[in-house]
């Protein structure tokens, strides 16, 4: 008996996917619930085991193919190995059958005369017979049927990309040419359409960093032995934003046609570099949990995102994004909006720099932070107001504890 192994659900707006790596090859036995391949999406890696145990008797979606959604990837004869069922063969000997219905269609509409003027008119505008649908006898194409077609405005083609520079000859040989993963076209895209469909800004300011830091080392200890999880920044900055977005709504909203959807909750996003690219994990309903829930749920998506064990559900649905450019030593970026929300909050590198404090000079750990808004919803006014909130909850965390 033979087993079919498909593409499984991908999860939502995710249609296809490439076959990454294969575990196991044709005559390999396998056990049930082992993972055979791992396949590549948009989005996350998912890994497809075994369905029964058996042989892998064959793989049909060899690694670089792209598949959708149900398609067969392999078959797998449970127990002994054993030749295809005939009922298998039996389908692929009709294949060739279907494959030639579509050949005697056209030869059937060769016999079909069409109007003169309408050829007259397809000749004129360069149509051929695929571009205009046919309503008369036998799908004879009419003088209307023509017009109709011409009526219609015709897709937009993509502009095809740039041709590469010509590469010298002795440099050829030292270059190496990697397709791009699902997963770099993905964010190539994304960060492109953000680019052409919001009028982006971004707007600066620095935080002391002297209050947090002093009451993370006061209480780091006792949080960790209490909680079991070490006090990070994250929480604090999470916090602050959710503390912010409460005041400036348009920051948590987002465009839908001619709407604009207002949300009464804070699904934030924290943006993770991984080896395979950038990804946005979703901490849902950050503005109702503590601290500690932040900081365990931060550490353990990261984990995720570390292990390539991210699921759909926990990239989808943010609001409002953090981007900590700081871990990697950036003193100041604009970070690019991650749609279709309308602010991302970009952290950088902590840095001491001489500060004017009750007129003297000292030295205080500062950070600059930096809010890139759609300029659609969120005016000056409201970018400014918002990243002045962060400030002000970061410089003085009980203002936090106080909602103040």
């Amino acid at each position: 008996m033979s087993t079919e192994v498909r593409v499984p659900t991908l999860g939502e707006s995710v249609t296809e996917a490439t076959v990454a790596t294969w575990f196991k090859k044709p005559g390999d036995s396998v056990a049930a619930d082992e993972m055979l391949c791992e396949l590549e999406t948009d989005k996350v890696t998912v890994e497809v085991p075994s369905p029964v145990a058996g042989t892998l008797s064959e793989i049909v979606a060899g690694e670089g193919e792209t598949v959708g959604v149900d398609a067969l990837l392999a078959q797998i004869a449970e127990g002994e190995a054993a030749p295809a069922p005939a009922e298998e063969a039996h389908a692929k000997e009709e294949a060739p059958a279907k494959e030639t219905a579509p050949a005697a269609d056209a030869s059937a509409r060769d016999d079909v005369e069409d109007a003169p003027s309408a050829k007259k008119l397809m000749a004129e505008n360069d149509l051929k017979d695929g571009d205009v649908q046919g309503t008369g006898k036998d799908g004879r194409i009419m003088k209307e049927d023509v017009l109709k077609a011409l009526s219609q405005p015709k897709a937009a083609e993509a502009p095809a990309p740039a041709p590469r520079a010509p590469v010298a000859a002795s440099d050829a040989d030292r270059e190496e040419r990697v397709k791009m993963t699902r997963l770099r076209q993905t964010i190539a895209r994304r960060l492109k359409e953000a680019q052409n469909t919001a009028a982006m800004l971004t707007t600066y300011n620095e935080v002391d960093m002297t209050g947090i830091m002093e009451l993370r080392n006061e209480y780091k200890d006792l949080f960790l032995k209490k909680h079991g999880v070490k006090l990070g920044f994250m929480s604090f900055f999470t916090k602050a934003c959710c503390h912010a977005l409460k005041e400036v709504q348009d920051v948590n909203a987002e465009i839908d046609g001619d709407h604009v959807v207002y949300k009464n909750y804070v699904h934030m996003g924290i943006a993770v570099g991984t080896p395979t690219g950038l990804v946005v994990p979703v901490l849902r309903d950050a503005d109702q949990k503590s601290f500690a829930e932040i900081e365990k749920e931060i550490s353990d998506l990261g984990i995720k995102a570390r292990d390539g064990k991210l699921s759909m559900a926990d990239m989808q649905g943010g609001s409002f994004t953090i981007s900590n450019g700081g871990v990697y030593g950036s003193l100041m970026s604009s970070p690019i909006l991650n749609p279709p929300q309308s602010g991302i909050l970009g952290m950088h590198k902590i840095q001491e720099r001489p500060m004017v404090v009750n007129g003297e000079i000292v030295i205080r750990p500062m950070m600059y932070l930096a809010l890139s808004y759609d300029h659609r919803i969120v005016d000056g006014k409201g970018a400014v107001t918002f990243l002045v909130r962060v400030k002000e909850a970061l410089e003085d965390p009980r203002r936090l504890l106080m909602d103040l």
